[in-house]
């Protein structure tokens, strides 16, 4: 017998009423996507062996969330050597070592009503016994370590006593100088006035724009600077005056608006040294201060640090390449030390600081010492980064030091600029720097590592230059470094982890080698390294001949986007004039292969998948290429071989970029000349023929009518529209006192080329593949996809390199 039907109604509520309650069907999910170009990624990434113990964690982030993370000796997770709870952010670095061995590690989410998500896919790692000991200690022992009392910065209180006997006696002379500093600075006072905004009607980017940008920079700069400088002085036993006038200039520019011209939002070049000044002056001025004046301050400071944190946190951990947050994180930290139990959410940004040096640095390079943005950033940003080292060794007892990337950053100063360099290779802002410009960051590096080569590097740079002011005087007498001749050292390098290669004759003086830099990245064209993947340089014997092109009038200009972004700028090619994807992470290059010896380079990039898509496929995400690999033969000093396999997905013309200081001679694609004083290099395209040859010496577009540089640009067009091409390029390197010519023959055989060129005392043999599938044989050598060499000297063999694509 059928029973009554039971409204609809009393069957619903209860299953919402089941539903709202968290039921298995309304599980939280776990976003386990993989990193994307531009972000930090999953690290241990799967199968690493980590260079320290125990090692950064790092996962995708998931809005409301807390994480618990494990890690096993086994696949089942029974035998769990760690666990952490309650994690707030998307890092994490455990606060014990752990033993060596193989582990697996696998996190989850959970939500404010206690819901976890499933937990993450497992992935392996390796702590060899050798890794470096880098526990970051519980937050609780960090914020106790940090001194109650001022200074907090630099120096601690218990240590003012032998800073001011150093003043009287071993370091007396930079005392002394610290004092003519702050005479002058009395003498001529900085003007306190707040900066002005941007008008309204002012074009963002323009000349006047641009002025005011940087003059709240200068302006900011020059008052707070001075500050520090007179209340530092008046710590090691100074007059009372600078003190107070410290102090005065401090109050003055704690009324100046903190969104204002100065707000770090508002303009960041300003708003960053306002902060780091402003902290540094606080804390050393501070016994002066009355409780009203520090509770100003701290206003002052509670609304410009929780302005930086807020841009920050958590947004750098998962997405750190924004170039000024990777300075804005550690100045940060240093305001979280100064107002420490002053200002509520200081403990925070201190936490937060430590987190990202542990888990998410450095941003620009790997554990070999690279870095991304180019030496000119290397050198800026490393050597604000040296204060946060400073500060957070004194105020927490941590060393930044220990980080395996500090045992090998001072050798990419080395191998791009040996001394007497030009040049500071890719990236903004480096055409005329100097070798002697990496001299005081090379110091600070040299001492820190106890590393004789940097040593050594900067002994040839004119000897160590320390810095100067009450940084230098804080950081006292550096220990003392044996200079250590790099003799033992490959003449070449490559930096796997930036996708540079430095191929160098010698490493001991510019004016008598010459080097070819070579980049092909994983971090793409993004920020400050924008230049073209698989493009190189050239110098030799001192001098620049084959360069990337253009200067930088303002970040962000026409010139600057649309032409010094361009791969039209570098020594590369374009594809119907179509270049790689501009200024993005997503432009991505891999050097593929690499191998030195004292008398041979081979380096190998592999780019293709960089460029743009072609007009017509609007809808393909696909680049024009399928294929772009370029092969670079070094045979030092005298022979640059380029070879060059390009594919497109449809047939195409290619257009092959040469940039130099001076015009090309040009007198037919066997015969080019480029030559900058008394040095010149020979280019002869053997492959393809027919190339049609254009150069002027106008960028598209110029830089401002302020910027009165030009260079010159050539161009080499093939004939027809083809879907694969190779080019076959030498490049004869001399000084215009010596003849270096010499016989080229390259035969095209069915599966790639066979190419011999005479050398000033030998002769180069060498196959270059265009297939992976056939097999390529000529000189009595035979390959089958991979690039083989040999180098003879007197008839006699001297070396065989195989690269391997």
């Amino acid at each position: 017998m059928q029973g009554t039907p039971r409204p609809i109604g009393r069957l619903v509520l209860p299953l919402l009423l089941w539903i709202a309650s968290g039921s298995p069907c309304m599980a939280l999910t776990l976003d386990e996507a993989p990193a994307a170009p531009g972000e930090w990624g999953y690290h241990p990434a799967a199968g690493a062996v980590c260079a320290t113990n125990p090692p950064s964690f790092s996962w995708r982030p998931q809005k409301a969330l807390r994480w618990e993370l494990q890690c096993a000796r086994d696949a089942d997770f029974r035998q769990i050597a760690y666990r952490a709870d309650n994690i707030e952010f998307n890092v994490h670095c455990p606060d014990r070592t752990l033993p060596p061995g193989l582990y697996r590690w696998r996190y989850r989410g959970r939500d404010g009503q206690g819901q976890y998500t499933p937990w993450s896919k497992t992935r392996s790692f390796t702590l060899p016994a050798e890794a470096v000991s880098m526990p970051l200690p519980p937050r609780p022992e960090i914020l106790a370590r940090v001194p109650r009392a001022h200074p907090r910065l630099f120096v601690r209180p218990e240590q003012i006593p032998e800073l001011r006997q150093l003043a009287r006696g071993p370091m007396k002379k930079q005392y002394d100088e610290l004092v003519r500093q702050c005479e002058t600075i009395l003498r001529q006072p900085p003007d306190t006035t707040e900066p002005a905004r941007y008008p309204p009607e002012m074009e963002r980017k323009s000349e006047a724009w641009r002025t005011l940008w940087w003059g709240n920079r200068t302006y900011t700069i020059r008052a707070l600077n001075s500050a520090a400088t007179l209340a530092f002085t008046r710590l090691l036993g100074g007059p009372d005056e600078y003190g107070r006038q410290a102090r005065r200039i401090l109050l003055e520019c704690a009324a100046w608006d903190p969104k204002g011209s100065t707000g770090y939002r508002y303009n960041d070049e300003a708003g960053m040294p306002y902060n780091y000044y402003f902290a540094w002056t606080y804390t050393f001025v501070n016994d002066l201060l009355s409780e009203s004046e520090k509770e100003t301050c701290r206003r002052v400071m509670q609304i410009r640090g929780q302005e930086m944190y807020e841009h920050l946190c958590p947004r750098h951990l998962w997405r750190p390449y924004a170039s000024h947050s990777n300075r804005a994180w550690h100045f940060l930290g240093e305001l979280g030390i100064a107002f420490r139990g002053e200002i509520p959410q200081a403990e925070d940004w201190l936490w937060f600081a430590l987190n990202v040096f542990y888990n998410t640095y450095p941003v620009w390079s790997d554990d070999e010492g690279g870095w991304h943005e180019g030496a000119s950033y290397w050198s800026s940003y490393l050597d604000r980064f040296t204060w946060w080292a400073d500060v957070m060794r004194q105020a927490t007892g941590i060393d930044a030091y220990d980080k395996p990337f500090f045992s090998q950053a001072g050798y990419y100063a080395m191998y791009l600029m040996p001394p007497g360099k030009v040049g500071g290779g890719f990236g903004d802002l480096t055409a005329t720097r100097t070798a002697r410009n990496n001299a005081p960051l090379m110091t600070t590096l040299a001492a820190q590592a106890q590393n004789g080569h940097w040593q050594w590097y900067v002994d040839q740079l004119g000897g160590s230059a320390p810095a100067g002011g009450y940084i230098g005087f804080v950081r006292g007498a550096l220990p003392a470094v044996e200079s250590v001749r790099p003799d033992d050292l490959p003449a070449s390098r490559l930096f796997a982890g930036t996708g540079q290669a430095c191929l160098n004759s010698q490493l001991f003086d510019a004016d008598s080698s010459v080097q070819v830099v070579f980049k092909s990245s994983p971090f793409g064209t993004q920020s400050h390294g924008y230049e073209a993947n698989n493009s190189f340089l050239l110098w030799a014997y001192g001098r620049r001949l084959l360069i990337r092109s253009g200067r930088r009038d303002i970040y962000g200009s026409d010139h600057h986007q649309n032409w010094m972004w361009s791969t039209r700028s570098t020594n590369c090619i374009t594809v119907n004039g179509i270049g790689q994807k501009k200024h993005t992470a997503g432009a991505q290059g891999r050097i593929i292969a690499f191998e030195t010896t004292p008398a041979l380079d081979v380096v190998i990039g592999r780019a293709g998948s960089a460029y743009e898509k072609p007009a017509k496929a609007a809808g393909s995400a696909a680049s024009i290429l399928e294929r772009f690999d370029r092969a670079i033969i070094f045979v030092k000093p005298e022979l640059v071989v380029i070879f060059d396999r390009l594919e497109a997905r449809e047939p195409a013309t290619y257009e092959y970029w040469l940039h130099a200081v001076n015009t090309f001679d040009l007198a037919g694609q066997h015969q080019i000349q480029v030559r900058n004083d008394d040095v010149l290099c020979e280019i002869d395209f053997l492959a393809p023929d027919n190339l049609t040859f254009t150069q002027t010496d106008q960028y598209d577009p110029n830089p401002r009518p302020r910027v009165r540089l030009r260079e010159w640009h050539l161009t080499a067009e093939t004939e027809g529209r083809q879907k694969q091409m190779e080019f076959v390029t030498l490049y004869r390197p001399h000084r215009a006192s010596e003849n270096l010519a010499g016989q080229a023959r390259l035969e095209r055989l069915p599966a790639g080329y066979a190419l011999h060129v005479s050398l000033s005392n030998g002769e180069l043999q060498a196959l270059l593949p265009t297939s992976e599938d056939e097999h390529l044989s000529a000189f009595g050598m035979e390959t089958q996809g991979a690039l083989q060499i040999r180098l003879l000297r007197e008839g006699e063999l001297t070396e065989t390199l195989r690269a391997e694509y």
